[in-house]
């Protein structure tokens, strides 16, 4: 009888590290590229039990190249003064940030004059808005005045505020300040970099902040953009009270006791569902699918 050949336990110990760090460099690139990833997602993604993924996660977030949270994993967390550059970030959330562009561009309406700052979901939300008719566009985003430029149509005008340019494409400072001063828009359309229960609306540019209050002050209606990843992230200044939005548009991934201190505070918290858009090949513009926005009825707003 043949004796069955003797396995190493070295070696095969050697053979389990090698797998895990294969699926742990798996895992790091699809945080950083989503910017949030649940672990069931991963499981499916790397062929494994969520228990496996688990103890991955533990083990990068205890090296600190991700944070472990309940049901996933998230980015970590970035200094209040970090600004990320806009390419870093379109690659983020591709599909909620599609879903909640075209929510927001479904309450644009043809003859309206909008502001719309700078941002990467604002940035989907152009292209949401090539087929609108005789619309004014105000903005400050070098890439939102480059969707509509190479979407031109006669009965559209596009206002860029100019100023001094930021490492995510916005136009800041005091020129950019002047031209939204005199202005009066129908809405404006907000991105930000952080929303939380005491800070509000931030960003983490000084001079972002104040350009944004400016395209507020033009407005009677106010309607951020923002996806789930949002929550919970402090800039380091503060734009506007979460109480200022008439509107806040975000995806299904906010978690409740997100949707719980927006519903109290915002005008109307507006939860968008993406449907399936395959965003494993970075690209510009509308997504290919339909998606469907779920409105949430909220709790009247406190007053201040």
């Amino acid at each position: 009888m043949t004796k069955a050949p003797t396995v190493d336990p070295g070696v095969e110990a050697n053979h389990a590290r090698a797998f895990a760090r294969q699926r742990q460099e798996v895992i790091v690139a699809e945080v950083r590229r989503r910017g949030s990833v649940r672990v069931s997602e991963l499981a499916t993604l790397l062929g494994v039990s969520d228990m496996t993924v688990r103890r991955d996660l533990d083990f990068l977030d205890e090296t600190g190249l991700v944070d472990k949270v309940h049901g996933g994993a998230t980015l970590p967390d970035e200094h209040s003064a970090d600004e990320p550059g806009f390419e870093a970030k379109s690659l983020r959330n591709m599909a909620e940030k599609h879903a909640i562009a075209m929510a927001g561009a479904a309450r644009v309406r043809a003859g309206s004059a909008i502001g719309v700052t700078a941002g990467t979901t604002t940035w989907q939300f152009a292209y949401h808005l090539v087929d609108i008719a005789d619309l004014t566009v105000v903005t400050n985003s070098v890439q939102v005045a480059d969707v509509l430029h190479h979407h031109q149509r006669p009965d559209r005008t596009v206002v860029l505020t100019g100023g001094m340019r930021t490492p995510s494409d916005a136009l800041v400072g005091p020129v950019a300040v002047a031209t939204l001063s005199t202005l009066h828009l129908d809405s404006v359309f907000m991105g930000v970099h952080g929303i939380s229960e005491r800070a509000g609306f931030t960003t983490p540019n000084l001079m972002e902040a104040d350009t944004n209050r400016a395209f507020i002050e033009s407005t009677e209606h106010l309607v951020v953009l923002a996806d789930h990843t949002k929550w919970s992230v402090t800039g380091l200044s503060s734009i506007a009270p979460l109480r200022r939005a008439q509107e806040l548009i975000t995806d299904r991934g906010l978690p409740q006791a997100g949707r719980t201190a927006l519903g109290a505070e915002v005008g109307r918290l507006v939860i968008t569902d993406p449907q399936f858009v395959d965003d494993s090949t970075p690209r510009p513009g509308p997504p290919e699918s339909a998606v469907s926005a779920e409105m949430r009825p909220t709790a009247p707003r406190k007053r201040a």
